[in-house]
């Protein structure tokens, strides 16, 4: 697919470029979801957090309405992250540019790609200001150099690079139902006792099978936590869980050894899928192996808690926890991961600005301790649910990593769109 290839500034490109600036409208708790500058990460935009009334939205978006497909940048805090508009309706906060580019000159999902791009990327830096925080002025985006193949080559790169992105983002939004799943039959049987109360009702424990709907008693019985299952006893999570304390320093771990910092774990998330390379450091790590539990000890109200999919090491900001018998895995996962006990750690935690959990206050988490063979059905209920989010997570990488390498050479015409397409396509 030849054609002549052009150099221009960003704001000859432009059909909008619109900037949100003011007062920001008073936070709500429901409306409007706000696109800050911290969710948009790695091309896409994160599950918001924040929100503005709707009747705050005409105002405070005067300055003009994104459309679906446009371009969102952060000019500061972090400088340049992207990723595209749905058909949501959204508010865009400070900090968050919307960029749409011409329809005859520039592709907007080419647009994208090409922002992620290291030049580009790497010009953003050189024209930024700012020491402890680098942002970038308007005056200076609309100088951002461009350089664009014809617009049916945009087009064929976009397709490609975006076939990638929209599977790992199917493997994403998979894991998310995997892990509600995994959730919602935990709070069942654990918090809810449904099985026990159908039985008491004379029901048949739904979506269950016989063997495992025969493990539940038919009543309940008072306990120092309230009504429990027959049988069952008012314990802590440290009966069943342990602190796993391997510390190893820094010389003893190989260079290429996966590393895990709070800042690759998402929120309210146990698939884990951003880590590094184990780089030159000189504090001492954790090492933890594939299926235990890491717990982000500081400040625990972000919830941050997933489930390793890899042997590696991680930050000492991290706590690693595990069952104390394969069986209690399920179980101590869902009481780990759960807004309960995040709100128990958080309440306990020590330290103003920077508040930290630990392993004393985790464990005495009081819990209604079922039954090993209980225990063990519902940890072979899930653990094909965690196979399959590690193995997305895997893929993902992947496809992410291939991505990334496809990029620079498909921007500078070193690679044919048509035989990347192929390699694509056999290899989702």
């Amino acid at each position: 697919m030849a054609g002549k290839w052009t150099t221009c500034p960003l704001e000859d490109c432009m059909a909008a470029i619109i900037d949100y600036r003011g007062k920001s409208p008073e936070k709500t708790t429901f409306g409007v979801p706000l696109v800050t500058a911290k969710i948009v990460k790695g091309g896409r935009i994160e599950k918001p957090e924040e929100f503005i009334a709707e009747a705050d939205f005409d105002d405070w978006m005067r300055r003009g309405m994104p459309k679906p497909g446009d371009i969102v940048m952060t000019t500061e805090a972090p400088l340049g992250e992207v990723a595209q508009l749905d058909g949501r309706k959204v508010a865009l906060a400070q900090r968050v540019i919307t960029l749409r580019g011409k329809p005859d000159v520039l592709d907007n999902t080419f647009l994208k790609f090409l922002l992620q791009s290291n030049p580009v990327q790497e010009e953003l830096r050189s024209r930024g200001t700012g020491t402890t925080v680098v942002g970038i002025r308007q005056s200076e985006l609309r100088k951002l150099s461009l350089t664009l193949p014809p617009l049916a080559q945009q087009k064929a790169i976009a397709s490609v690079l975006g076939t990638l992105d929209e599977k790992i983002e199917l493997n994403r939004r998979m894991n998310a139902t995997l892990e509600a799943m995994a959730r919602a039959l935990f709070q069942s049987w654990f918090v809810d006792f449904d099985p026990v109360r159908a039985k008491l009702d004379g029901r048949l424990p739904a979506a269950l099978d016989s063997a495992t709907a025969a493990l539940f008693p038919k009543h309940l019985e008072d306990s120092p936590l309230g009504h429990i299952p027959k049988g069952w006893t008012a314990g802590r999570l440290g009966d069943i869980g342990t602190n796993s304390r391997r510390g190893v320093k820094p010389r003893d771990i190989a260079p290429n050894t996966p590393y895990i910092a709070l800042e690759h774990m998402p929120r309210r998330c146990i698939a884990l899928g951003d880590w590094d390379d184990f780089a030159d450091v000189a504090s001492g790590k954790s090492t933890f192996t594939k299926g235990e539990i890491l717990f982000g000890k500081l400040r625990p109200y972000f919830h941050k808690v997933g489930v390793a999919p890899f042997d590696g090491v991680c930050s000492t900001d991290i706590l690693v926890l595990a069952p104390k018998s394969p069986e209690w895995l399920g179980f101590l996962l869902g009481h780990a991961s759960s807004d309960e006990l995040i709100q128990f750690t958080d309440l306990a935690s020590t330290g103003t600005k920077m508040p930290r959990t630990n392993w004393r206050d985790i464990s005495s988490f009081k819990v209604a301790l079922p039954p090993k063979p209980i225990a063990d059905a519902f940890t072979r209920t899930i653990q094909p649910m965690l196979d399959r989010i590690h193995a997305n997570l895997h893929q993902s990488r992947a496809l992410a990593n291939l991505r990334d390498t496809l990029l620079p050479k498909l921007l500078n015409g070193e690679l044919r769109v048509n035989e990347v397409k192929a390699k694509v396509e056999r290899m989702i």
